[in-house]
């Protein structure tokens, strides 16, 4: 299904336009825009375009520049040897809706409310010993999305792909910024018969290719979120039989998760050499990232867990930055960086001020990209999850679920974990040398978080204890209630 402004072709209608009075409030944007000191585009006339390519459920380790021993992504592993690769960069929570709520609203999970995929009450009722904070069901129309800032400064948008954030209390991309509006399997559960093409990757990038042919005289920006890796895993035949003949590695080695990874990488080298064939790639900021960690079919080792936990397997993502030009290549940045921060990285690059009427959580990264700097001015990065998530993850701390209950605060190269049963019903601060409250890890040295140092280490403990209490007060962030 495609719309384009405000016309659907092919599919359901997708909603309607931005209202005229937050499209009035965004020409101050447009008018800022003229004020921003950043010079970033080859052609000084014109503002330069943004792509943004989001895998589903890729996971840090499984592509080839990353270290896998079975997976080939050979186009990914040649855009990160062209652009920046950012080593510590995270999503903006452990699964799919909820770190595309951050991502798109750039604001921490407190701020907007979706926490999980439908119901923030996911497994025993029996084994939860607390009451979880309801889930709101995607982006309400009010919330500015990165899309509608964009659009207001003058930029074509257009999303090609998985949304994952209508729902009862959302909204559809086309009420949310988006021009067009494109997916190939607008329900995910079942399964397309197209053997060429059967997770929709071709597909969307077609789509995606034909929109930047479109508007390539033009500002714009291409958010090509595709279905795969994602179950159920679906692959070309040709890419199956490949993998199916190779032996194993040490590390990998499902040949469908293999192959349904290959049909992705092959999409993303297709949208590059799109970029350079039309003459327009020292124009074009191209993000390559995924929503979240891999799912229980890939390990992540050294990696702790997997998808839909808060160890590092569930939100460290692979993140490539390619701006030829801007960008300098085989560049790479031990940074930590979050999804709040592309929001106002693409404001930056858009030459455009902040929404007036938003808050925004995150900080640019176009420092880093143009290498004048090489860490952030920030503190700390948080996430924060008020719920269950069943079925327990790799390496994980529960047998039961994936996470209960948990905020978590990364500051520096500490880690910190702060568990709301244990903190809430065992006695908090006070007991915290039995009650299991507190995990703390130093990710310079352990990013498996294999030892905790919470009882060894109490200055750490209580600085990143004070800041992420202070950052749950600040933003409001519901605590989950004794049963």
């Amino acid at each position: 299904m495609l719309r384009h402004n405000g016309q659907t072709l092919g599919g359901h209608p997708l909603g309607t336009p931005v209202s005229r009075t937050r499209l009035a409030l965004a020409c101050g944007l447009l008018l800022a825009a003229a004020f921003a000191s950043a010079q970033t585009s080859q052609r000084p006339d014109r503002r330069p375009n943004i792509v943004l390519i989001l895998a589903d459920d890729l996971g840090w380790r499984d592509v080839g520049y990353q270290g896998s021993d079975f997976h080939e992504t050979p186009n990914i592993d040649r855009l990160a040897k062209a652009g920046m690769v950012f080593t510590q960069a995270y999503a903006g929570a452990g699964n799919c809706a909820p770190s595309r709520a951050v991502l798109l609203s750039g604001q921490y999970g407190p701020r907007h409310g979706v926490y999980a995929v439908d119901s923030t009450e996911r497994g025993p009722k029996a084994s939860m010993r607390l009451t979880p904070i309801p889930n709101r069901s995607g982006l309400t129309p009010a919330t500015v999305t990165m899309a509608e800032a964009l659009k207001a400064a003058g930029y074509t948008t257009g999303i090609f792909g998985k949304w994952h954030l209508g729902g009862p209390e959302g909204a559809s991309p086309g009420m949310q910024g988006f021009d067009t509006v494109f997916d190939s399997r607008p329900n995910p559960n079942v399964r397309r018969d197209e053997p060429d093409d059967p997770k929709g990757v071709a597909s969307l990038t077609r789509a995606a290719v034909e929109f930047i042919e479109t508007n390539k005289d033009r500002p714009f920006f291409a958010f090509v979120s595709h279905h795969a890796i994602h179950t159920a895993l679906e692959a070309r035949p040709a890419s199956l039989a490949k993998f199916t003949a190779k032996a194993r590695g040490a590390r990998h080695g499902d040949a469908l998760y293999a192959a349904c990874l290959y049909d992705l990488d092959d999409a993303v080298g297709v949208l590059r050499a799109k970029l350079e064939a039309l003459g327009i790639e020292k124009d074009t900021l191209l993000i390559f990232t995924s929503d979240n960690g891999g799912t229980q079919q890939s390990s992540q080792e050294p990696l702790r867990g997997s998808k839909g936990g808060y160890y590092e397997g569930g939100i460290r993502e692979p993140f490539i930055a390619w701006w030829p030009g801007v960008v300098k290549p085989g560049a790479s940045s031990t940074a930590p960086i979050h999804f709040v921060d592309l929001y106002p990285t693409f404001l930056d690059v858009a030459r455009t001020a902040r929404p007036t009427d938003t808050a925004l959580d995150g900080e640019t990264l176009l420092p880093l990209l143009t290498n004048r700097e090489r860490r952030l001015k920030r503190e700390a990065i948080f996430w924060h999850f008020p719920g269950y998530l069943d079925t327990p993850v790799i390496r994980g701390r529960d047998p039961v679920f994936r996470t209960r209950p948990v905020s978590v605060v990364r500051v520096g190269d500490w880690k910190l974990h702060l568990y709301h049963e244990e903190w809430r019903l065992d006695g908090g601060r006070g007991a915290l040398a039995t009650n299991n409250a507190v995990e703390l890890y130093d990710m310079r040295t352990d990013i498996g978080e294999r030892r905790n140092l919470v009882a060894t280490h109490p200055k750490e403990r209580d600085r990143l204890l004070d800041t992420l209490l202070a950052w749950i007060d600040r933003t409001q962030a519901p605590w989950p209630t004794p049963r």
